[in-house]
């Protein structure tokens, strides 16, 4: 015969399992917090943006033209940036024990909203080389960029990334961390919870022999306390 829960079973099975559900989902948030504060090492994240344009020429003003060709470099730009051409200089000024390789995948480049503001992002683990990083890089772009595309200098430092006195890891995410342990222990431990109780087989109920049998419970039998299932000594009078 085919079995069937109701939704009132499954609450019945949650109410009875709830202790170890509730353990199960502090157990998961514990772990992630140690895990993400102790464990983990933290990742800062410093930023400058950049400025591409061409440089006017005779004092003109710049046309809608200009504009979409400077949009157009952008791509070119963000790909020089993170090239060997640029990274090699900046380690090299940093005396830096990376390769471009390993450099390049600390370094986002970005454009802004389709605007001529480039956002070059540097994660590290420490805050200071971070920011080192990212104006390095910015400002060997800024040297090498006219030589490299035969072009007038046409980049500008907008924003300096700077360290500031309390810096703040952008990694890893704590309260995120947290948040998904418990939710997977909650998880676990409800996925626990009907799974032993469907490996259980055992009678513990009236309900259960009805269930089982499919026959109606016409009587029970009351608990038979200890005492009267011992057979009583009879005393010994006292000898004269």
């Amino acid at each position: 015969m085919e079995e069937t829960i109701s939704l009132q079973d499954l609450f019945k099975i949650i109410r009875k399992r709830l202790v170890q559900i509730i353990s199960l989902t502090i157990l998961g948030a514990l772990i992630a917090g140690v895990i993400s504060f102790f464990l983990i090492t933290p990742i800062y994240q410093a930023s400058t943006q950049i400025l591409v344009n061409k440089q006017a020429q005779e004092q003109q003003n710049i046309q809608s033209q200009d504009i979409q060709t400077n949009l157009q470099l952008i791509n070119t730009y963000n790909v020089i940036i993170k090239s060997p051409a640029i990274l090699s200089k900046v380690i090299e000024n940093l005396d830096l024990s990376l390769t471009p390789a390993q450099l390049s995948e600390k370094i986002t480049v970005a454009s802004q909203n389709d605007s001529q503001v480039v956002n070059v992002t540097v994660q590290d683990e420490n805050p200071a080389i971070a920011v080192e990083i990212a104006n390095t890089t910015a400002q060997v772009f800024h040297d090498e960029i006219p030589g490299l595309m035969s072009i007038e200098d046409g980049v500008h430092i907008l924003s300096p990334a700077i360290l500031s006195e309390k810096p703040t890891p952008v990694k890893p995410n704590k309260m995120l961390n947290i948040a998904i342990g418990a939710v997977l222990g909650l998880m676990i431990g409800l996925g626990l919870a009907f799974l032993l109780e469907y490996l259980d087989t055992t009678i513990k109920s009236e309900e259960d022999v009805e269930e089982i049998l499919e026959l109606p419970i016409i009587g029970l039998v009351s608990p038979i306390a200890d005492e009267l299932l011992m057979p009583s000594t009879p005393r010994r009078g006292r000898g004269k």
